[in-house]
C-alpha cells in the first residue's frame, strides 16, 4: 500500500506498507483460493484498513492482478475484502496492470529520449512494455509470476542445474510468442520493477559492490551461486527474507531467460511500479486526464460511432439520470460515467452487424482491451449497452458483482428512454420530459398534446412498458394536463 499526497503539482509519498500474502500459491487447479491463504489476504487488508481510516483518505483505490483474474467462485473473498478494507477492488485485465506498470515507471525515472523496455515480475504474472516518454507503445502481460515458477520447479527451496533448467525452459515457452514482435521495435535501454529485481540487484551488490544496475554478467554469477549452495535458505543473505525465499529462485529463473530471450545486456531499476501508477492514473482523473475516457474516444473512431447521436443519447440519459439518481441510490460518481460511457459506445455493434448490434456491442465491451478500465467496469459497459434496446437481459446484471448487481438494472432504464427518445436521430432538441420515480415503477410526464403528436414514439413507449413488466418493473407514460 502506498499514501501520496498531490500537492503543487507533486505527488509526495507519505507512507508505505508491504505485506507478502503470495496469493497465487493458494490458488489450486480449479482456480478456488485455498481458506488459509485467502485468511492471511483478508487479515493484512483489515490492517491496512484501519490505517486508512486513521489517514481519513480521500480517494482510495485497491487492484486485484492476475490471481484474482484466474480465480473462479471468488465473490465472498471479495466481498470480505471490500469489508475489511472500507472499499472495492478492482481486478484489472493483464494488458491494463503493464499500463499502470509502465506509468509508475515513467513518472519515477529521468524521461530520456528513445524507447525504453520495461519488465515486471510480479507473483502470478510478468508484465513486458515498451514506450517512449509517458507512452506505452506495446503491452504484454505473461502467465508466469515467481510464485508459479517457484511452486513447479523448486519445490521447499531446492535449487540444482537441472531444476533451473527447466524452470527456464516454461519461462521461454511463455516468450516465445512475444518475442521476435519485442525486438522488431527494439529499444535504447532496459528498466526493471518490483521486489523480485530489485533484491537480484542487491544480491548482486554482494559480488560487485559497485553495480548500478544488473548485468547479464553478473546475473549469470548470482545463478551460478545459488546453483552451489543448492537451497535458498542456506544463502544466509539478509536480503532473501523468510518471505521471500520461497518465491525467489522462480523470479531469478524468469529474469535470466528475459535476458537470454530478449538480448539483455543492462536493465537499470526504477522506484515506481503499478502501486506508483496508480496514484499517477488516479491524479490523471482528477485533471479531466482520465485514461477512461481517452479510451471511450478511441472505440468511438475504431467502431465509426455517429458521435452527434452518441452526444444526443449520452445528454438526455445524464439528463435522466439527474432526475432519479436521489431516488435510486445512483449518487455513485461511477453511475454517471458509466452511463456516459455506454451511451456513448451503445452503437459500437453496428459495426459487425444491424441485427442484434447491441449484443455484438456488449462482447466487444466485455472482451476488449481497454485501457484504464478495471473488469468490473467493463461488465457494467457491457451489460447496460447489451441491454439498451428489445428485451432486458437482467440475467447480464446477475454477473455484476455487488452493489452493481442492483444498481445496473435502474441504469438500463434511463439509457432505454435515451435511446428511444432519439430513434429518429434529429437534431432539434428533445421536449422536457419529467420522470417520477417511486419504488419498482417509473412515470413518464410529456409535454401536453406531445403524445399526439409522435404516434411512432407512442408505439415504441407501449412496447417499452410491455418489456419493463417482463422485467417485474412498472413504466407508466401520460401527457401533462397544462
Amino acid at each position: 500500500m502506498v499514501v501520496a499526497r498531490y500537492s503543487h503539482g507533486q505527488l509526495v509519498i507519505l507512507d508505505r506498507l508491504r505485506e507478502m500474502v503470495r496469493l497465487a500459491g493458494g490458488l489450486d487447479e480449479q482456480g478456488r483460493l485455498n481458506k488459509e491463504v485467502s485468511t492471511r489476504a483478508v487479515e493484512c487488508m483489515q490492517r491496512f484498513g484501519q490505517r486508512l481510516r486513521d489517514m481519513h483518505a480521500r480517494s482510495v483505490r485497491v487492484v486485484g492482478t492476475n490471481t484474482l483474474r484466474r480465480a473462479h467462485r471468488k465473490q465472498g473473498f471479495l466481498s470480505r475484502a471490500r469489508e475489511a478494507l472500507g472499499h472495492p477492488i478492482e481486478i484489472i485485465s493483464g494488458i491494463e496492470e503493464a499500463r499502470l506498470i509502465y506509468l509508475g515507471v515513467a513518472n519515477t525515472i529521468a524521461n530520456e529520449p528513445g524507447r525504453r523496455l520495461v519488465v515486471d515480475i510480479g507473483g502470478g504474472s510478468t508484465e513486458l512494455i515498451i514506450g517512449e516518454s509517458f507512452a506505452p507503445v506495446k503491452l504484454e502481460s505473461l502467465h508466469m509470476g515467481c510464485v508459479g515458477l517457484s511452486m513447479n520447479y523448486f519445490a521447499r527451496g531446492k535449487v540444482s542445474a537441472k531444476r533451473f533448467a527447466r524452470a527456464r525452459l516454461a519461462a521461454r515457452l511463455e516468450l516465445e510468442p512475444v518475442q521476435a514482435a519485442f525486438r522488431a521495435l527494439g529499444w535504447q535501454q532496459v528498466v526493471g520493477s518490483s521486489g523480485t529485481i530489485r533484491i537480484i540487484l542487491e544480491l548482486i551488490r554482494h559480488f560487485e559492490p559497485a553495480a548500478t544496475s544488473i548485468s547479464a554478467a553478473g546475473l549469470d554469477r548470482l545463478i551460478r551461486e545459488v546453483i552451489r549452495v543448492g537451497q535458498v535458505s542456506d544463502l544466509a543473505l539478509p536480503e532473501i527474507t523468510p518471505e521471500r525465499a520461497p518465491v525467489f529462485p522462480g523470479g531469478l529463473a524468469i529474469l535470466a531467460e528475459l535476458f537470454d530471450t530478449l538480448g539483455i545486456e543492462q536493465m537499470r531499476i526504477a522506484d515506481g511500479a503499478l502501486r506508483e501508477g496508480l496514484l499517477y492514473d488516479t491524479i490523471g482523473r482528477f485533471r479531466q486526464e482520465d485514461a477512461r475516457t481517452r479510451t471511450v474516444r478511441a472505440m468511438e473512431k475504431r467502431y465509426h460511432v455517429d458521435a452527434a447521436q452518441a452526444t444526443r443519447v449520452e445528454e438526455t440519459a445524464l439528463g435522466f439520470l439527474q432526475q432519479v439518481a436521489s431516488a435510486w441510490g445512483l449518487e455513485d460518481p461511477l453511475a454517471e460515467l458509466a452511463l456516459s460511457f455506454a451511451a456513448r459506445l451503445h452503437e459500437i455493434g453496428l459495426d459487425v452487424s444491424h441485427s442484434q448490434y447491441q449484443k455484438h456491442g456488449a462482447y466487444l465491451l466485455r472482451h476488449a482491451d481497454m485501457p484504464g478500465f478495471a473488469q468490473e467496469e467493463q461488465m457494467l459497459l457491457a451489460c447496460l449497452v447489451g441491454a439498451h434496446r428489445r428485451k432486458i437481459p437482467l440475467a447480464l446484471a446477475e454477473e455484476l458483482i455487488p452493489p452493481w448487481n442492483q444498481r445496473a438494472p435502474l441504469l438500463i432504464l434511463p439509457l432505454r428512454l435515451a435511446v428511444l427518445a432519439h430513434r429518429g436521430r434529429s437534431t432539434a432538441p428533445l421536449s422536457p420530459v419529467k420522470l417520477t420515480p417511486r419504488g419498482k415503477s417509473l412515470t413518464l410526464e410529456f409535454p401536453r398534446r406531445w403524445l399526439k403528436d409522435h404516434p411512432l414514439t407512442v408505439a415504441d413507449l407501449l412496447q417499452e412498458v410491455e418489456y419493463w413488466k417482463t422485467a417485474g418493473f412498472r413504466l407508466r407514460v401520460f401527457n401533462a394536463r397544462r
